[in-house]
């Protein structure tokens, strides 16, 4: 068995595609020879304070001199690189997408975070990521050999095919954590303009920005959607997957995705998708399994919703070719093995 560190920052319980991958990570790979230990860092990440970075130094002093270290994106990209060099140990990264394309941050802090985050991916002995189109961005912008670089996609949970509402109102379903990045704002723009429509929406995800939640809160109400959107913020797996088998239409809002976990989780149920093209996510949903519109575009992202909500027809073939892709996605066990 290798011995592995990963070391990881926040709180692994939260309800995000990012830590949901680090949890199977480390479930799975004893099952592949290695021994993979969790290492709490600092919650600050990507922004840390001094003392946190003076943590991390003492927390990586206490590990095995054996260990190798698997470091999470989220706090590898923000590590100076004095501090990488100090570990003396080889170092794997793990980016789930570049910090510096996060959305909501100025361009001074973008730029920053993609100085830093090039200067450790060069110190990292090898780089994993989880989609190939984060493998050609780290390879063409941040300078990464394409030797140094291994995908491992995220995998899914096999779970029984939706059925859908039954409702006379359709049922719309948007999952992710409420950030900038996500355009929750670009979605409800897009439904004020189809009142007409009979539709509900659950967009359910962690409130990981109180500044988002109270904009986009304001803009439910600012529209009259109140009584048609509801924010449900974290909840459990067993009501996450009643949502999934519930809904009538999928909807992906995100401005930029690394890989876009729930557009898999969406397939594997056969869900209808109407998503975005931003980053990985047109990847991620192959065509005729989902409706795609270009990342911010609200009249194009309503005109889709309207086209979706109006065709049954073409809900249904949507659904099924979503499906068929759904059952030939990668397992959790194919993501720890790679």
């Amino acid at each position: 068995m290798r011995d592995v560190a990963f070391l990881i920052p926040g709180d692994l319980s939260l309800p995000t595609g990012g830590y949901a991958y680090d949890r199977a990570v480390i479930r799975l790979l004893p099952g592949q020879g290695v021994t993979a230990m969790h290492v709490a860092l600092p919650g600050d990440f990507p922004n840390p304070t001094a003392e946190d970075l003076t943590d991390c130094a003492a927390i990586v002093r206490g590990l095995p001199a054996e260990c190798l270290l698997l470091i999470d994106g989220l706090a590898y990209g923000a590590m100076p690189a004095d501090l990488i060099r100090s570990f003396n140990r080889p170092v794997v990264a793990l980016c789930h997408h570049p910090l510096a394309l996060e959305n909501g941050i100025s361009a001074e802090r973008a730029q920053a975070l993609h100085r830093s985050e090039a200067e450790a991916l060069d110190l990292a002995h090898h780089v994993i990521v989880t989609s190939s189109l984060t493998g050609k961005i780290l390879e063409g912008d941040f300078g990464v050999p394409a030797g140094k670089i291994t995908v491992a996609e995220p995998g899914t949970t096999r779970k029984p095919r939706a059925t859908g509402s039954g409702n006379p109102a359709l049922e719309l379903l948007a999952i992710g954590s409420i950030v900038p990045r996500k355009g929750y704002g670009v979605l409800v723009e897009a439904l004020a303009g189809l009142k007409k429509r009979n539709w509900r929406l659950k967009i359910v995800g962690a409130a990981r920005s109180l500044e988002t939640v109270r904009a986009l809160q304001a803009e439910i109400d600012r529209e009259g959607l109140s009584d048609r959107i509801q924010l449900l913020g974290a909840v459990r797996d067993r009501d996450l997957d009643d949502f999934y088998e519930k809904a009538d239409l999928f909807v992906m809002s995100s401005l930029f995705e690394g890989y876009g976990m729930v557009l898999a989780e969406a397939l594997q149920r056969g869900l209808p998708i109407i998503t975005t093209t931003g980053g990985a996510a047109s990847q991620t949903v192959p065509e005729g399994a989902g409706l795609k519109v270009p990342p911010g575009d609200a009249d194009a992202l309503r005109a889709a919703l309207d086209r979706a909500m109006a065709d049954p027809s073409l809900r249904a073939a949507l659904s099924e070719a979503a499906f068929r892709a759904g059952q030939n996605l990668s397992t959790w066990d194919d993501t720890a093995r790679i």
